[in-house]
Parts: structure tokens; C-alpha cells; sequence
């Protein structure tokens, strides 16, 4: 298909930049070959204490994979997809492979554009309710890329800050995972990567489950208040396998995108499934369904003070490599 295949191949991989991930760690690599575009996971940014398992960095490669997909398609082109396409190199995540030229769906158009305005708010949401038709959407989302999500109700929400906080005691007393956050979180991040000072409030939010991570204060202004109309789910999918990680992250993408254009905030809460202890008490919260990827936290963001800024992006120079023939 020639030069346009490929133009349209790097736009996909560079709007992917914008996907979120763990400790905004950015684990992808992207390989333009032809008319196929390769996602590898970059596991020298993974978050080794904790993220043994690439679990979370599997996630993050997933929601970069589903904003790729929603970018090919907004610009009207059709792609076959392979996930896990070669056990010999585990490393290589997904492959797209461009068919041919499709009407631009507009459902795709929309979520492009909320790809632009997504963020990471660790601010206390407001108190305006969620209507349960919201809720339904972002489930339909998840649902549709062969993942589920669990809202919690009153009881279980106070189960999982119990577990939320007894995750938080056996990661403050282990000084690797002290040190890996202080590497991520914090400071000016000028190499393009981590946790900005601007994207961390200045207090630690009231909020029912506590959000401990990244730990460090920061100069996000934070308005009083608690998170009273905050919704906590689950997201879940069948395995603990990576194709499950991955598939899972596809859903988070899909999830986030759709609340974003529905005018929700979410926040990722990890520190549950990074601890083996407390993932287990998610399974139970989740009635043993299925295998818990990630907590969210949803609701309509605080207007009363700025929100948090664009977290930092390494150059696409640094993530997308296109091949020679």
C-alpha cells in the first residue's frame, strides 16, 4: 500500500503516546514494518518491585494498543489484529496489519478526541451523583473488548479500603518499592517520563480508599472535601495470562476513553493488585468471576480548583522505529 500505509502506521503509534500507564512509565515500542505496525513491551521501564510479573506494564501496553486501533479506525482505515502473535518472542505484544480504507467510523472520531483531554486526576471528585446510564455505558465499553467491570457497592467499598490500606503498610515498609517510587514520582521529570510535582496534589486527598501512591506531596491544588459520590469497580478479565493483561488494558483504554467523552473522571488505584495478599481479597470481591486487572475510581471531577496538567511524553522518536523493507 506504499507511503500513506505507513504515514497512517507512525500517526497511530504517536497518538498511542497519549495511552495511560503505570507511574506514566510509557513500557511500549513501537516497529513500523510494511504495512504492519508491532507493539513490544519495554521492559527496561518496567516497574521491577512493583510490577514483577509485567502485569501492570502488560495493562499500560494495552490501553497504548486500543488508542493505536481507535486512531487507525478515526482516520478511516481497517487493520487486522494479532495479539500475542509468536510465543518464541513473548516481548511482541500485538501486531496490526492495515487491510485497506474503510469509512471513518464516528464512534472512533469521539474517542480520538477524548484521547486529547484524558487525564490522571488524583483529586477528590465531586459531589454530584453518577447516573447509573453513565455506569452502564463504560461497562458496555469494557465488555466490548473481553473485559468486565465490578462496581463495588457500599459494604464491599469499605472492604476494599481495608485492603486498599493493608496493601499500602507492606509497600511503605519495603525500601525497594520506597526507592522505585521516589525514581518515578516527583520532581520535574524533564526526560519525559514519571509522575510530575504538577500531576501530585499537596495533601493526601480524603478519600474512602486511600491512595497512597506515588507517596510524595506535590503542587496540585486540592479543594476540601470527600469523595462521597466516588464510584470504586473492579476491572476484571478470565486469566491471569499476558494475553488476559492485554486485553484487560484494550478495556481500560475503552473504559477511560468513553467516561472521558461522558464527562467522568477516573483514577486507576494499582497498590491492591501489585500486593498477592490483597489481590486475593479482589477475587472475592468480584465473587471468584474472574481475575482482578485494576481498581477504579469514578465520578464527576472537581471543578473548584485547576485540574492536573499533561503529564510528560517521551518524544515519538523514542517509541517508534519504522523498518526497512
Amino acid at each position: 500500500m506504499g507511503s500513506d500505509t505507513a504515514n497512517a502506521l507512525v500517526e497511530a503509534a504517536r497518538s498511542a503516546g497519549s495511552a495511560p500507564s503505570v507511574a506514566n512509565s510509557q513500557p511500549w515500542h513501537w516497529r513500523v514494518r510494511g504495512d504492519t505496525l508491532e507493539l513490544w513491551a519495554e521492559t527496561s521501564r518496567q516497574l521491577t518491585t512493583a510490577d514483577p510479573d509485567g502485569r501492570l506494564l502488560t495493562l499500560s501496553c494495552g490501553a497504548a494498543l486500543h488508542h493505536a486501533r481507535v486512531a487507525l479506525a478515526a482516520d478511516g482505515w481497517g487493520a487486522d489484529i494479532a495479539r500475542m502473535p509468536d510465543p518464541q518472542r513473548p516481548d511482541l505484544l500485538a501486531s496490526l496489519t492495515v487491510t485497506d480504507r474503510i469509512p471513518v467510523n464516528q464512534d472512533a472520531v469521539a474517542l480520538q478526541q477524548a484521547t486529547r483531554i484524558r487525564r490522571t486526576d488524583r483529586r477528590m471528585v465531586s459531589d454530584e451523583v453518577v447516573s447509573p446510564k453513565i455506569i452502564d455505558e463504560i461497562r458496555a465499553a469494557d465488555e466490548a473488548e473481553h473485559a468486565w467491570l465490578h462496581v463495588l457497592r457500599p459494604d464491599d467499598v469499605l472492604d476494599l479500603a481495608a485492603a486498599a490500606s493493608r496493601a499500602a503498610g507492606v509497600q511503605q515498609f519495603d525500601p525497594q518499592w520506597r526507592a522505585e517510587i521516589r525514581y518515578w514520582a516527583g520532581g520535574s521529570r524533564d526526560e519525559g517520563l514519571g509522575i510530575p510535582d504538577s500531576a501530585i496534589p499537596r495533601e493526601r486527598p480524603e478519600t474512602t480508599v486511600p491512595d497512597l501512591t506515588p507517596g510524595v506531596a506535590g503542587e496540585l491544588p486540592m479543594s476540601a472535601g470527600h469523595d462521597r459520590a466516588a464510584i470504586y469497580a473492579i476491572l476484571y478479565g478470565r486469566d491471569e495470562t499476558k494475553y488476559g493483561w492485554l486485553r484487560g488494558g484494550e478495556a481500560l483504554s475503552a473504559a477511560w476513553l468513553t467516561a472521558t467523552e461522558l464527562g467522568l473522571s477516573v483514577m486507576p488505584l494499582s497498590a491492591t493488585i501489585e500486593v498477592s495478599g490483597t489481590r486475593q481479597a479482589l477475587r472475592r470481591l468480584v465473587s471468584q468471576l474472574g481475575e482482578p486487572y485494576l481498581v477504579l475510581r469514578l465520578g464527576v471531577a472537581n471543578t473548584v480548583t485547576p485540574g492536573p496538567p499533561d503529564t510528560p511524553r517521551l518524544a515519538a522518536e523514542q517509541v517508534v522505529e519504522v523498518m526497512e523493507s
